[in-house]
């Protein structure tokens, strides 16, 4: 058969090395988009702590040997490369959902979220300013070196592993599935985490289980697929398909599965909305479909860097980002 390339979401692979300077940020057109409560963040800079990790949307900071700071900033990533203009209110919305998440997910699995209080890790008040409503203080786990996908919907690579072969990461299917069906029950299709500079790669569940253990694989797969089945039935009612979505999981020191990075937001996941949802044809994206649709318009390689983005494409993706956040939690 074809070789697994990526079984994955398009989402799922976001390193990446420096972004873009910040643009200039004096949009007069922004005045109209959801007042977000800390301004626009391209790339945030924190004097007093370690930067562990950027990746293509969040920045990641060392606090002390038990705990990290997550900073969600409004970098936009549209085929796999960084744009340069931020999405006022996206990182408030993403830090959101993710909360969200966690707060309803615990009886299926604990999280990284910590007590400790950003006022510790962040004592200075301006810097903190601009980060308290997109920041999450967590405590730091040993990560599992998966990409814990999961799809209720045949799409993306999975569509095109499935013409191939009748199968998505050695699946089997039943034949005669349209592009965007949904499945008969979601698959677990994990993917390695791949070096800097690498698609992660789509392997098979026996693969995952000679890295980590048959039981703790088991473990990642049952968990993935039981919070992806109370999200998207919760989405579902609020006119919201979860597609596919990627999760990450570490271990703590007696080795409890713990969920970490982000949860069920729309860039770990593929958001379609319910009511033009139709199987056959590939669904918008809830959220990036304006940036994608102008993008097709440009003359533009899809290789860094990017091109900036007009001012309603903006808007309009800042507030479907509003939407998404409201529909979820309604």
């Amino acid at each position: 058969g074809m070789p697994l390339q990526n079984c994955r979401p398009a989402a799922a692979a976001y390193l990446i090395s420096r972004p873009p300077s910040p643009p200039d940020s004096r949009n007069p057109s922004m005045a109209s988009a959801p007042i977000p409560t800390s301004p626009p963040l391209h790339e945030s800079n924190l004097a007093g702590l370690e930067r562990l990790h950027q990746g293509k949307v969040r920045d990641i900071y060392a606090v002390d040997p038990q705990h990290m700071l997550i900073v969600t900033t409004d970098r936009l990533s549209a085929f796999d490369v960084v744009l340069p203009d931020p999405i006022p209110g996206k990182g408030q919305v993403l830090t959101s959902i993710s909360n969200y998440w966690f707060a309803r997910t615990r009886h299926i699995v604990p999280n990284h979220l910590s007590d400790y209080p950003l006022e510790r890790a962040v004592p200075d008040a301006a810097e903190r300013a601009l980060l308290a409503d997109r920041s999450m203080v967590v405590r730091r786990l040993k990560a599992l070196p998966v990409e814990a996908v999961v799809r209720g919907y045949l799409i993306g690579s999975g569509w095109k592993d499935y013409q191939a072969t009748g199968q998505v990461c050695g699946i089997d299917l039943p034949r005669g599935l349209r592009i965007a069906d949904r499945l008969p029950q979601p698959i677990f299709t994990p993917a390695t985490k791949a070096e800097r500079g690498h698609h992660d790669e789509n392997v098979a569940f026996d693969a995952i289980a000679a890295v980590i253990g048959a039981p703790l694989a088991a473990r990642v797969r049952d968990t993935a697929i039981a919070l992806y089945q109370f999200a998207a039935a919760h989405a579902l009612e609020r006119g919201i398909i979860i597609a596919d979505t990627k999760f990450e999981f570490g271990v703590d020191e007696s080795g409890t599965l713990t969920l970490i990075d982000e949860a069920l937001t729309p860039d770990s996941s593929r958001f379609w909305p319910v009511d033009t949802y139709a199987p056959g044809s590939s669904p918008p994206s809830f959220d990036k479909q304006f940036v994608r649709d102008y993008l097709e318009t440009l003359d533009w390689d899809k290789t860094p860097p990017a091109p900036r983005l007009p001012a309603d494409v903006i808007r309009k993706t800042s507030e479907k980002y509003a939407e998404a956040l409201r529909r979820l939690t309604a």
